[in-house]
């Protein structure tokens, strides 16, 4: 199935949870926190403005983003776990 988000609305699929702490211990499935971090699969045609024209987008498709912890709607695309969210619950972009 392919889709494509709206206005500005983007695709992002979150990065694997960490497994294992900064000192070597091992995290079970129920100690983890889901990641605030993804990457940019699909962005929207952009916020239409006043004027008629569409509003730029600050991140593009790649771009690995850390977001907020309740930013999105998840969805199921082919059995992958997808977030759907405004670009305004992007917090900062990784480089």
């Amino acid at each position: 199935m392919k889709v494509r988000p709206l206005a500005d609305k983007i695709m992002v699929k979150r990065l694997e949870a960490q497994n294992m702490t900064k000192g070597g211990i091992v995290l079970p499935d129920s100690a983890k926190e889901k990641p605030r971090r993804g990457k940019v699969m699909a962005i929207g045609d952009g916020k239409m403005l006043e004027s008629g024209k569409r509003s730029k987008f600050q991140v593009k498709v790649g771009d690995e983003v850390l977001f907020t912890s309740y930013g999105g709607t998840e969805i199921k695309i082919d059995g992958e776990e997808i977030l759907i969210m405004d670009e305004s619950d992007v917090l900062a972009i990784l480089e």
